[in-house]
């Protein structure tokens, strides 16, 4: 049986641990390295040239999608994003990267996603599909650049933003403020949810935060912001934590940390 030569890539020990429990139990899963950072596993995957690697998104220093770009003209493996985040958050992934796992990672879910590794290598696809991904990291990093140049200078507390200038392929969206539904973080990276579609900027957290009006964007979760004027339903759910309902349907949970925002739903 060919073996699978695969590297996992996490910043949680205990997480690379899990999954490595976890990857015992597939006989064709040769684990062949370990890493905690970004810098660790471009080495490694430089080095040992695996055949899947198992990447975190969001890491100190290098996050997963700076790992993929300074990577960019070697010969590349497949992966696999392991993430935290919700699913929602990472529809706009979905068609670029192999497959993703969210933490914790289900036995059965990872049967499945080794299912398609196993039917990419045999039908030699990967560099079809590293070329997506990499087209992917190229144009996030455009948006941010391109993002620069359209800001202008620092937004300050009387001059909030009106629209978001979103790169998306050879295009330039102008979108309206006022359909942004909810914005969610993946490293240094925000999914800004707006009329039934995502759109990927590289944007720190803490600009996001200082571009929007907080009369109406509000923080309720460390790695995400609600229009409030979208949200349509609040949910009590486990550990003193809300769920709230917005006008499409979609969820965003709101942390305890951030209790004090509920005072403007109610």
């Amino acid at each position: 049986m060919s073996k699978i030569r695969t590297l996992l890539v996490d910043d949680e020990p205990l997480a690379i641990r899990g999954l490595e429990i976890r990857l015992r139990a597939f006989e064709d899963i040769e684990v062949v390295g370990r890493c905690e950072n970004g810098r660790e596993a471009i080495k490694a995957i430089k080095a040992e040239k695996p055949s899947l690697v198992f990447l975190d998104i969001q890491m100190p220093g290098y996050d997963g999608f700076q790992v993929i770009e300074a990577l960019v003209g070697s010969d590349l493996p497949l992966f696999i994003f392991v993430t935290a985040f919700d699913q929602f958050a990472m529809k706009a992934f979905e068609t670029h990267a192999l497959d993703y796992l969210l933490k914790p990672v289900e036995e059965e879910r990872l049967r499945k996603s080794l299912v398609t590794v196993r039917r990419r290598l045999d039908q030699q696809t990967a560099i079809r599909q590293n070329a997506r991904l990499v087209e992917m990291v190229r144009e996030i990093g455009a948006t941010a650049r391109l993002a620069e140049i359209m800001d202008g200078p620092p937004i300050t507390d009387s001059s909030f933003e009106k629209r978001l200038n979103i790169k998306d392929g050879g295009r330039v969206v102008c979108l309206d403020i006022d359909l942004v539904e909810w914005i969610d973080a993946a490293g240094d990276y925000m999914c800004i949810h707006a009329a039934g579609e995502t759109h990927i900027v590289r944007e720190t957290m803490k600009r996001m935060v200082a571009r929007l009006d907080p009369a109406r964007f509000q923080r309720v979760h460390r790695s995400a912001i609600v229009n409030v004027d979208m949200v349509r339903e609040v949910n009590a759910a486990a550990n003193g934590q809300y769920v709230l309902v917005l006008e499409s349907g979609g969820k965003v949970r709101m942390s305890r940390s951030y209790k004090d925002v509920m005072a403007r739903f109610l």
